[in-house]
């Protein structure tokens, strides 16, 4: 009985799927463009697969006001992938603007590459950034970037809830005619408080090094690239290795390869090929029986590879295709164990084949070339899991050894999507997904520490469904409003509730330029309310129960103003309506936030 509501919750959002389906004849993803003189962008229609993407940060959307076009089919540049989009708020939610202030250049301003960012705000908050970039010149270009945000307190008992995210990026590329060669470094080191507890049934407040955890980061790829954008062939290839440790016993080292490549066979027709491996080692140091006996090291391994060939054709008359396949290879996780035995059944991936095949088949139709495109096609992937980027996406997640993480299994999907431009300045996208998934991941507060979050999984194949919508209007430079919705269906059936993913997810943003020197900026962001997992006591009997979050609501505003062409102020505050909402059960904002600084370039 329980399995069939939930399939009937599944049936409604295939409707709406179903429905736009009847409105495209044909489908058409479309592509990117370089343009002339003031850069506009691209709202892009790509294809949905669910991701770990995951930065722990909302994009800042008030600056993501990037033109729709509606051009006929071009060549695409790469294969696409399918994806189920999200939108994150940042766990501080201090998300101060990171760029010197530079309101709508008219052309190409000369890359002078250095500018200093300072602010500080209330909750203790220092902020600072220096970005340092060689001038443009037609032989090399390097790049460091550094920043820090911090703040000493936070909105439970002070520094036990206080944060920090420090990091440091260095960047270079070496021309070499048609070819490029270029290196990235990057080092990151994140401090956060498990302080979800429950203060109403603790005899004394925690020690906050008690309740501490540290991630460091470490990164480093190389790459080639060609530059020649009318040569037929078309690549770019790298090779990397990504380092994730925490405070207690975990480490992950990742080994990682890449590359895109496409040949034009003529002009309307190409051929391509995507690919990816990554090769993890997962360690875990515990001591099993008296400190005497010494560490004992538990190793793991997980491989990934994945390729997608496929055969394009764009024809003259709005008509495009994509005609591929993706082959897929995820090791299979091996049970995690401790020294208290084997974790709970739903924290362990279901069965699933180590190889799959999945197509990758794309169609579309420019109707009214300009005006209205439609596409749609079959896709499907294999997403990579790591605890480098689940630590982004949740902070507090528990990665000890009791942890198993997985490789998500995003099966066959269907996807349809229009993108239109019905009047001067107004352009809209709407793209919908329906496919079934194995080893999607939830988070749900641990068993044994409420403070602490689990990765679970259902047992089954579940359904899952996303609708994506976005209008932006942007008819003058003076101001620009754009809007982004999200509805997100998780067909759970062995689990209580789709824990830690809220089933609607929108943010509505703007900015006004109010005079050559003043910009302002408004964001506002709406999750709405997901599962946690809480318990209920009666005497001595402690009953876990699903617990429901209130619902994120959160409105920013902003302002810049350039007092000299090389020296300007700005000031942001965030949550206005000063709530007190939870992302993640138990982990409350911080309240009204301000902050306020200078920055200089030169």
């Amino acid at each position: 009985m329980k399995n069939s509501s939930k399939d009937a919750g599944l049936a409604r959002p295939l409707l709406l799927v179903a429905g736009l389906g009847g409105l495209a004849f044909g489908a058409q993803a479309q592509g990117q463009q370089p343009g002339r003189g003031k850069a506009r962008g691209t709202i892009q229609d790509a294809e949905i697969e669910i991701v770990k993407d995951r930065v722990n940060t909302l994009p800042e959307a008030t600056r993501n006001f990037e033109k729709i076009r509606l051009a006929p089919p071009p060549k695409p540049t790469r294969q696409v992938t399918y994806t189920y989009p999200d939108f994150r708020l940042p766990i501080t939610r201090l998300n101060p603007v990171g760029q010197v202030l530079n309101i709508a250049p008219d052309e190409l301003n000369p890359l002078t590459g250095n500018y200093l960012k300072l602010g500080v705000g209330n909750y203790g908050t220092a902020y600072g950034r220096a970005h340092l970039h060689s001038t443009r010149n037609e032989t090399y270009s390097y790049g460091l970037d550094l920043r820090h945000q911090g703040s000493s307190s936070g909105p439970v008992d002070g520094g036990n809830s206080g944060t920090s995210q420090t990091s440091a990026a260095l960047t270079g590329e070496y021309y070499l005619g048609t070819a490029a060669v270029g290196a990235e470094l990057g080092y990151g080191r994140e401090r956060y408080h498990f302080y979800g507890y429950d203060k109403t049934r603790l005899s004394s407040t925690p020690d906050k090094q008690a309740i501490e955890q540290t991630f460091n980061r470490f990164n480093a790829r190389a790459f080639a690239r060609n530059r020649a954008t009318d040569a037929p062939l078309q690549y770019e290839v790298g090779v990397g290795y990504k380092f994730w440790e925490d405070q207690y016993t975990s480490s992950e080292g990742n080994f990682v390869l890449d590359g895109k490549a496409g040949f034009a066979l003529n002009e309307s027709s190409r051929i391509t090929l995507q690919a990816d491996a990554s090769f993890v080692t997962e360690k875990e140091n515990f001591v099993l029986g008296l400190p005497s006996a010494g560490a004992t090291t538990l190793s793991r391994s997980r491989n990934f590879v994945q390729a997608t060939p496929a055969y394009e054709l764009t024809g003259k008359t709005g008509f495009s295709l994509t005609l591929g396949a993706t082959l897929g290879y995820s090791s299979e996780p091996v049970a995690a164990t401790t020294s208290g035995g084997t974790a709970s059944s739903d924290q362990q991936p279901n069965g699933v084949s180590k190889g799959v095949v999945y197509p990758a088949v794309r169609i579309g139709y420019a109707i009214i070339p300009e005006k209205l495109q439609f596409y749609g096609g079959l896709g499907g992937a294999l997403q990579r899991v790591t605890r480098y980027d689940l630590s982004q996406e949740n902070p507090w997640l528990n990665l000890g050894s009791s942890q198993t993480v997985a490789d998500v299994h995003a099966g066959t999907t269907v996807y349809l999507g229009v993108t239109a431009a019905p009047t001067g300045g107004l352009e809209l996208a709407l793209r919908a997904t329906a496919g079934r998934s194995r080893n999607l991941y939830f988070f749900r507060n641990s068993l044994a520490d409420t403070t602490k979050f689990d990765l679970v999984y259902d047992q089954e194949a579940i359904g899952v469904v996303n609708v994506h919508g976005e209008a932006l209007y942007s008819a003058t430079e003076q101001v620009r409003v754009g809007v982004k919705a999200d509805y997100n269906y998780y067909g759970v059936k062995n689990l209580a509730q789709a824990f830690g993913r809220p089933t609607f997810l929108g943010t509505l943003y703007g900015t006004f330029k109010a005079s050559d020197k003043l910009l302002l900026g408004a964001n506002f962001y709406y999750y709405s309310p997901n599962y946690g997992l809480g318990y209920s006591v009666n005497g001595f009997q402690r009953t876990q129960l699903p617990r429901q979050t209130d619902a994120v609501i959160d409105l920013s505003l902003r302002g810049d103003y350039r007092i000299t062409p090389k020296f300007s102020i700005f000031a942001q505050a965030n949550n206005l309506a000063n709530r007190r909402y939870q992302r993640y059960l138990n982990y409350q904002s911080q309240g009204i936030n301000v902050i306020g600084g200078a920055s200089y370039s030169f």
